[in-house]
């Protein structure tokens, strides 16, 4: 039988692996899928906001898919690894078949599998990484993936920069590994199935809502802060690759600006962020990681030379790395015993109703209204986002609720009916 210190030593170890293979995979979303859209396939708005939103359907799906997991009885990181491994079979289609379509169709297939399986992470993360170590041990893999995108990002740029028409199902074809990869080591992770509780629906996390006040205000919050930044954040590639800006940047300075200087940043923050998610009170790290992110959208799209869109990256970055963490491990901090997967599933879920709607909305206002005019915009929701954590900071300057909080709830483990 796996003591609990192997079975953590076992899962960071498995987790250190697939976090180069989920560096990789991150690049896709944040840089090239977009950037083939733009230059190899020529996408009006929709096909752009369509890919730029594609993950949101995965989000949309996670609590069927906590569900279904739960009523097939199957370890979590089973599941997670055959869906990655449908990932990994729509990237190598839409390497292989040449047709805008065909090539929005299966991106968005791959975007969701890759984000399906977001609470069956956190449920691993619950059941095999001690509390008092989670986002210490999370941080590290971040670290890993966040080098690996750097160097993806790089790489890919120098690959496409002169023939991305004729290149870019290299790009893709390297996706599809990508997932296949991580499908294998989620694999070696043993895990729990769920247990199906308070109900038998694929909703029936809900009641949680209903009757968790901070986690009732979080969600709220998290809606706002969120929307504004996903407008904003898919219109980078186009910002500076679109002749429309009159940036039009050549494929590797894009790459580098989107992929790597952001990312540099990452790296050099995503530590101190994973110390502080175990030590900070979770609302007054949420509210300075939003301070950052609206830092960022002014700098990058209302400054006026290459060194603001640097500057913008940079603090995009170090907002990104606590977000990273917070995005991910949260809910742990909140949801009783066993029930990480489900409190994960009620936020992704309104993630991927963001998601969807933000990029879309983004790229269709943006035909009409200037770009600086949507960042201000987008600005306005996250202070507003900021200013509904007030009173929960406020009420709990010692920082210690979030924990008392998550061990009252943890007695009491049976969700409500």
């Amino acid at each position: 039988m796996t003591s609990a210190k192997s079975l953590t030593e076992l899962t960071f170890r498995e987790e250190q692996r697939r976090a180069v293979v989920s560096g990789i995979l991150e690049t896709a979303g944040t840089t090239f899928l977009l950037l083939i859209a733009v230059r190899a396939f020529q996408a009006g708005a929709i096909a752009k906001g369509l890919i730029a939103s594609g993950g949101s359907l995965g989000l949309l799906l996670t609590p069927f898919t906590v569900w279904a997991v739960a009523r097939l009885r199957m370890p979590v990181t089973h599941a997670a690894g055959w869906i990655s491994g449908f990932g990994g079979a729509c990237y190598l289609v839409a390497a292989l078949v040449p047709s805008l379509p065909l090539y929005v169709g299966f991106c968005v297939g791959a975007l969701t599998a890759g984000l399906a399986l977001v609470p069956l992470l956190t449920q691993m993360f619950e059941e095999n990484y001690p509390a008092t170590e989670r986002g210490r041990r999370f941080s590290k893999t971040v670290m890993i993936r966040i080098v690996a995108s750097i160097l993806f990002s790089w790489l890919g740029g120098l690959l496409v920069a002169e023939r991305l028409e004729s290149r870019y199902p290299l790009i893709l074809v390297a996706y599809a590994a990508a997932f296949w990869c991580s499908a294998f080591f989620l694999f070696r992770i043993p895990t729990k199935p769920i247990t199906l509780a308070g109900g038998s629906h694929p909703f029936r996390a809900w009641a949680f809502v209903r009757d968790d006040a901070i986690f009732r205000t979080t969600l709220i919050s998290w809606m706002l802060m969120g929307f504004g930044n996903l407008m904003m954040m898919p219109l980078r590639v186009d910002y500076l690759a679109n002749q429309k800006y009159h940036l039009a940047l050549p494929a590797v300075q894009v790459a580098i600006l989107t992929g790597v200087v952001p990312n540099v940043s990452r790296l050099l923050m995503i530590g101190v962020w994973g110390r502080l998610f175990d030590r900070m009170n979770f609302h007054a790290m949420r509210a300075t990681l939003n301070a950052g992110f609206a830092i960022g959208i002014l700098a990058f799209f209302s400054g006026d030379s290459y060194g603001w869109l640097v500057f913008g990256g940079i603090v995009f970055g170090i907002s990104n790395a606590g977000g990273d963490i917070a995005w991910s491990l949260w809910v742990t901090k909140l949801a009783p015993a066993g029930r990480a997967a489900d409190y994960m599933a009620v936020h992704t879920f309104l993630n991927g109703i963001r998601s969807a709607l933000a990029p879309v909305l983004a790229f269709l206002v943006v035909e009409h209204t200037p770009i600086t005019t949507l960042g201000w915009i987008s600005v306005g929701l996250i202070v507003i986002s900021t200013l509904i954590l007030i009173p929960e900071i406020v009420s709990d300057s010692a920082g210690h609720r979030w924990r008392r909080k998550s061990a009252v709830l943890t007695e009491k483990p049976d969700l409500p009916e």
